[in-house]
């Protein structure tokens, strides 16, 4: 696909879209910050936001534990492997719309994500889901931006280096947090209520589509590529 002249970037959320994790990030985050403060966590809301917004959230805004925490966050996920493929699933749909995507010419797959790389890429191989992206051009939680937004404008340039300038970007999400950075960042935004939030909440974030899962493959496909 390299010079190919027309390029949809098509960035993934992965908790809440892809991924049923069965609450192992959250497990993995609190055990983290356990072995590194010598406390327990409390409690702080993860949907929608980077690890590094969670982890500061956590750290009560400090960033001076912040390096340890989330090397001992890569740790912790990566010994709940086992439970996440035995007690997590892939979401409805998911593996038919992220194959169909993957074999359109001038469609590139990856991410934008709030997970750290490591992680986002154990969770999807988790399920398999992995074989239908390309990580080299992603956002990642682990990129040194904190805002969901800016990490659109680093997954563009990584495909521009890699293919060409996008003529197209969609965020695909589950949460009011990845459609404002879709808004923020230019790009088009499509909701889906697999996540914390329904239908009619994500209804009134201004999407471009909302989709109450992704199992209808034809509708699916056509939100994501609506813009080509």
């Amino acid at each position: 696909m390299a010079g190919s002249p027309t390029v949809l970037l098509v960035l993934w959320d992965i908790d809440g879209t892809l991924v049923d994790s069965a609450g192992h990030g959250r497990h993995a985050f609190e055990e983290a910050f356990e072995s590194v403060v010598g406390r327990p966590a409390g409690r702080v809301e993860m949907a929608g936001r980077t690890d590094h917004q969670i982890a500061r959230a956590m750290l009560d805004g400090s960033d001076d534990s912040m390096p340890r925490l989330l090397e001992r966050l890569t740790t912790a996920l990566e010994a709940r492997a086992p439970a996440i493929r035995a007690e997590g699933r892939a979401l409805p749909g998911v593996e038919n719309a992220l194959r169909d995507l993957h074999s359109r010419d001038g469609v590139v797959q990856s991410l934008l994500t709030g997970n750290l790389e490591a992680n986002a890429a154990l969770k999807l191989s988790a399920f398999g889901l992995d074989r239908w992206l390309d990580f080299e051009v992603g956002g990642y939680g682990s990129d040194p931006h904190t805002e969901r937004s800016d990490l659109v404008e680093v997954a563009r340039a990584r495909a521009v280096a890699k293919y060409a300038e996008p003529t197209g970007i969609v965020l695909i999400g589950d949460t009011p947090l990845d459609v404002r950075a879709a808004r923020e960042a230019g790009a088009r935004a499509v909701a889906v209520a697999t996540g914390p939030y329904g239908r009619e909440e994500l209804g009134e974030t201004g999407a471009d589509a909302v989709l109450d899962d992704l199992s209808d493959l034809g509708r699916t496909v056509a939100a994501v590529t609506a813009s080509t």
